[in-house]
């Protein structure tokens, strides 16, 4: 037995709520394409008018540096633990480096073309000269803009302090003339290029100044330590390859000319300042050196006297063979000793004594001295003889080697000193691949611009669906009480209508009526089964008139009650029409009548019934419009004449439409549907939320009526399902071959 899959509850709220998404986005296609085009180009346009973005690369080596004295810089490098890399980076990086780059280029010194808005400079930095100095032609009749092959060298500028970071602006004259103008307008000075000029404080010379008369350029001199800062920001160093000693500098900007001159300029800058370091190093380990050496070579000396007067005293004791093997261990422990007391001195000068380095040195001087109490203790195993020569002979050699050791180390530290040659070296220069610039990605912004236009497209229609919970069922309806009589859908040819008259193309016509020139509109089917739901409606009113309003204005109230007066017409009725909407009905412009004998004017007994009822060219269709605009309209309607006019329009007429204004705007449709024997509102599809069509039938309640049905007008197709018009509009039983209105 086959069994039918079971639906469960939860599942049916998973698959509504995937509708509630989707459906929107489905349903606002169009609106969300439109946008994300609309970004795509914009992104595509900026892409190819953004100035490009280059890097220049360079690459330095920083070797190993060794200390003024032997074992100092091993000893360094086995209790650093930070790469030596890093502290070069922070001195390529430092304001001293970039500063003297700064003043040996006036990079401080800003000076630019102005450019026509958004495509100028572009168009500039397209142009390619086919002739030197070739300037390019200006568009538009732009002259004092930039188009390209314009060029402007300051070779000195001076201000004073209240014009230092300021925007002046430099036009160029004839025959190279120019004057300078502050931000205000107002001129500075005048000059001529090749020739210093002076005025108000301010001196410039100008080398170059190649640009069509009236050309301006934008002159700035910016704050020094500002532009170091910068720079320090836009400068990248990084060590390839971890104590590698290989460190590569990078530099963006538009220019690539001038980022391969800066990086060039601050890798020769910290070139410099190395050397001058390593010289200033070494003159300071050449001087302490220097000053020890007098002493060194005094205890030569004296050790050099001992051993020859006490041989001649012992008449030329030889060493044994094992008083040889520990004056070996002892001259080799003793001139390490010698050593690192001399490192320890040095370093006394350069760290303070918990530095890691000084305690490590101490802690190898205490080893070395333990082991040369070992060696003492055997010495003192010897005869008292051999004791004696070995200590005599021990000194010596001692002094001979730090003495030598001293000399070597002096001499290499002069050639340092008075040398041009540091532990750093420029290995490749800067470079700039102009054919790739890192800015802007133009695949990348195109595609998460794009992205981006479909996303806040998206998020656009889903927020105002949130917003804006306007009925889009007649089953919404329906769970408030209220009976649906029919669901009008939304009718492309009504909206031509409206919007040809809207934009006044209409020329004083009237707006066709739907059910007369498109009969077979679904619209007017729909209208069609209203009027043989109203037929059964009807049989138990106390009247033969049908108030029609509606909670808010803009839902259709007009349009329903004209086609549907006209279809009841043509089905051989006769139907009066009457626009009791005194502030804003427009019923007369519909049916091309006059307004001046209207609904206001028969109340206000300014015309006759008569005259007020207008015939259309519908048979059986009359009409009575707004009238003049009164200044008391809820009182007009109120006014026995009113009534007495309803009851005549009764007897005269099969039955009688009135067309109100929304009950939630004003108060006249309470007032008419008193009067009327039907009541009927208007929603419309997404305007009118549920509460709102609540409030309404509970404010006509309020007031003695009740409201029989609503009418659903303008059902748009929507992909979350609501689309089938079948039930509410008729479509189902009626099948039809549509043909155009020749007319």
């Amino acid at each position: 037995m086959q069994t039918n899959p079971v639906v469960t509850q939860e599942e049916q709220h998973d698959d509504i709520d995937l509708l509630g998404l989707v459906g929107p986005l489905i349903d606002h296609k169009w609106l969300i394409g439109g946008v994300t085009a609309a970004f795509m180009v914009l992104s595509i346009a900026y892409s190819l008018l953004a100035t490009p973005i280059y890097k220049a690369n360079a690459m330095i080596q920083v070797e190993k540096k060794s200390s003024g004295l032997a074992g100092l810089s091993e000893m360094a490098d086995v209790l650093g633990k930070e790469s030596k890399a890093v502290t070069e980076i922070e001195l390529i990086k430092s304001r001293t480096v970039i500063g003297k780059a700064v003043d040996q280029l006036q990079l401080d010194l800003m000076v630019r073309p102005h450019y026509f808005p958004i495509i100028g400079r572009t168009m500039a930095r397209r142009f390619s000269p086919r002739t030197p100095n070739e300037l390019a032609s200006p568009m538009l009749g732009t002259g004092s803009y930039a188009w390209g092959g314009e060029r402007l060298q300051i070779k000195d500028l001076q201000l004073p302090d209240e014009l230092m970071g300021t925007q002046l602006t430099l036009t160029t004259g004839e025959s190279g003339s120019f004057a300078l103008y502050d931000e205000d307008g107002q001129e500075l000075m005048r000059g001529q290029t090749g020739a210093e000029a002076a005025s108000n404080g301010v001196r410039i010379r100008i080398s170059e100044l190649h640009a069509r008369p009236g050309t301006d350029f934008t002159v700035q001199r910016l704050k020094r330590l500002n532009t170091i800062l910068e720079y320090q920001n836009q400068l990248q160093v990084t060590e390839r390859g971890k104590d590698s000693g290989i460190l590569n500098l990078s530099l963006d900007g538009p220019i690539p000319e001038k980022i391969a001159q800066v990086l060039d300029e601050i890798s020769r800058q910290f070139v410099r300042q190395n050397i001058e370091r390593t010289s200033a190093e070494a003159a300071s380990s050449l001087e302490f050196l220097r000053e020890q050496l007098p002493n060194v070579r005094a205890d030569l000396e004296k050790s050099e006297n001992a051993l020859n007067t006490f041989q001649r005293q012992a008449k030329s004791v030889d060493v044994s063979g094992e008083t040889q093997a520990v004056l070996q261990q002892s001259v080799a422990i003793e001139t390490k000793l010698t050593e690192l007391k001399f490192q320890q001195a040095e370093i006394d000068r350069k760290f303070t004594r918990q530095h890691p380095t000084y305690q490590a040195l101490l802690r190898q001087i205490d080893e070395v001295s333990r082991k040369q109490g070992e060696i003492s203790g055997n010495i003192r195993k010897l005869p008292e003889t051999q004791q004696e020569i070995l200590r005599l002979t021990r000194d010596l050699k001692v002094g001979t080697e730090i003495y030598t050791q001293l000399l070597n180390k002096v001499q290499e530290l002069d050639v340092v000193r008075a040398g041009t040659v540091g532990n750093a070296r420029i290995i490749d220069n800067a470079a700039v691949d102009v054919r790739s610039p890192v800015a802007p990605k133009k695949s990348l912004i195109v595609v998460i611009a794009t992205l981006f236009g479909a996303l806040l497209a998206s998020a656009f229609v889903l927020a105002r669906r949130a917003l804006n919970r306007g009925i889009e069922s007649p089953e919404e309806i329906e769970k408030l009480g209220l009976p649906v009589y029919a669901t009008v859908p939304l009718s492309e040819q009504q909206g031509n209508f409206e919007a040809r008259f809207k934009e006044g193309k209409s020329k004083g016509e009237a707006i066709p009526l739907l059910s007369a020139a498109h009969p077979h509109d679904l619209a007017v089917e729909a209208l069609r089964s209203l009027r043989t739901s109203l037929h059964f409606a009807m049989l138990e009113a106390t009247n033969n008139r049908i108030m029609i309003s509606g909670p808010s204005p803009g839902v259709g109230k007009s349009f329903v009650s004209s086609n549907l007066a006209a279809i009841i017409a043509q089905a051989g009725q006769r139907v009066l029409l009457v626009d009791a909407d005194l502030r804003k009905g427009h019923l007369h412009k519909m049916f091309a009548i006059d307004e001046d004998n209207g609904l206001s004017n028969l109340l206000a007994r300014d015309t006759s019934f008569e005259q007020a009822v207008h015939s259309t060219s519908t048979p059986g269709l009359s009409v009575v419009a707004r009238g003049k605009i009164p200044p008391n309209p809820s009182e007009l309607l109120m006014h026995p004449n009113f009534g007495a006019f309803l009851e005549q329009a009764s007897a005269a007429f099969d039955l009688v439409i009135v067309d109100t204004p929304p009950l939630l705007a004003v108060t006249d449709a309470a007032i008419v549907g008193r009067l009327a024997g039907t009541t009927l509102i208007v929603t419309r599809f997404g305007v009118n939320p549920a509460r709102e069509v609540d409030l309404t039938v509970r404010r006509f309640a309020q007031n003695g009526i009740e409201v029989k049905g609503a009418i659903f007008n303008g059902m748009e197709k929507r992909a979350t399902g609501y689309g089938g018009y079948g039930k509410y509009g008729g479509y189902g039983y009626y099948q039809y071959e549509y043909k155009p209105d020749k007319s």
